[in-house]
């Protein structure tokens, strides 16, 4: 008789290991861990992360299908540089979608939450600090993800963070460009029209803080 050992009977099932490389790399291209164009191969990518090439290829399938990675003909992945065309578009979709969901947000915006984004804001600044990139862009990404979250919108908010990720290499290369010495200073305009109650100027604040950086890409 075959007795199975305790490993044997949890190990994890393929479908696991799939979403958990999904995440881990969508994670990695969402904070601009990768830079815009560089290569992946399914190999490394099962090196990196510890499993067989079926998992490391059901992972880019899922990436490709929401626009984080670009697949050539003759099969091999990159995260996509994108054009002056592409970042308009991405940038036209974040002044359409976050200032919807910082409105939304806005009936929620109680004390606790604006402390909160305080607190993270600071975290921004500690980033920009250390001019750590990836740091700076995980942390932005986190304060607006806090404030959206109240809008109890999951629908718009998956559109938002499907643009964040196929916009996360190109912010690490705008981050590069900014030379930031600061955090944003329309993070400090959010937060005020937050405590202000303030519909109008929060969503110009958010409107504009997540689209005039991306257009000095442009050119």
């Amino acid at each position: 008789m075959l007795i199975q050992t305790r490993s044997e009977t949890t190990a994890p099932a393929p479908g696991a290991a799939h979403d958990r490389v999904y995440r881990a790399l969508r994670t990695r291209i969402m904070h601009g861990e990768l830079r815009p164009g560089q290569s992946l191969t399914l190999r490394g990518i099962g090196r990196d992360y510890g499993t067989s090439m079926t998992p490391a290829r059901e992972a880019v399938r899922r990436l490709v299908a929401e626009g984080a990675l670009f697949l050539s003909s003759s099969g091999r992945a990159s995260t996509p540089a994108l054009s002056d065309d592409r970042i308009e578009e991405l940038a036209s979709l974040r002044a359409l979608l976050e200032p919807e969901l910082a409105s939304r947000a806005l009936p929620r915006a109680h004390f606790a939450l604006i402390d909160r984004l305080t607190a993270i804001n600071d975290g921004v600044a500690q980033m920009v600090a250390r001019q750590d990139a990836t740091g700076y862009i995980r942390m932005n990404l986190e304060f607006h993800r806090t404030l959206y979250l109240r809008a109890q919108a999951p629908a718009i908010l998956a559109m938002a963070e499907t643009v964040w990720l196929q916009l996360g290499p190109t912010m690490a290369a705008l981050y590069g460009r900014l030379r930031r010495s600061e955090p944003p200073r329309h993070h400090r305009l959010i937060l005020a029209a937050l405590r202000a109650g303030d519909e109008p100027g929060l969503r110009l604040a958010v409107r504009t803080d997540a689209t005039q950086g991306l257009r000095m890409l442009k050119g």
